[in-house]
C-alpha cells in the first residue's frame, strides 16, 4: 500500500493527534489514517455524469399508455 510522509508538523498538533488516537482506543497513525479517510469521502465527487438514480412505481392496474401520454407535444 503506498504511505504518505508528513513534515514538519508542531509538537502540539502531534501531542492533540495522540490524545485523540488515545480517546477513540488507536494508534496515532490509525487516528491519522481515520482522519483522512474521512476528509476523502467529504471530497467532491469526479468529474463527468452524476450515476443514475432510477425510481419504480406501481401504479395499480394496467394502464393504456400512448406515445402522447409518454413524450407530449414533443413526439420523440
Amino acid at each position: 500500500m503506498p504511505g504518505v510522509h508528513v513534515r514538519d508538523v508542531p509538537a502540539e498538533t502531534l501531542r492533540a493527534l495522540g490524545r485523540r488516537a488515545k480517546a477513540h482506543h488507536r494508534s496515532v497513525q490509525g487516528e491519522i489514517r481515520m482522519i483522512l479517510e474521512a476528509a476523502a469521502r467529504a471530497a467532491p465527487p469526479e468529474p463527468g455524469y452524476p450515476p443514475i438514480q432510477l425510481k419504480h412505481v406501481e401504479v395499480g392496474g394496467e394502464v393504456p399508455w400512448t406515445r402522447e401520454d409518454i413524450y407530449g407535444d414533443q413526439g420523440r
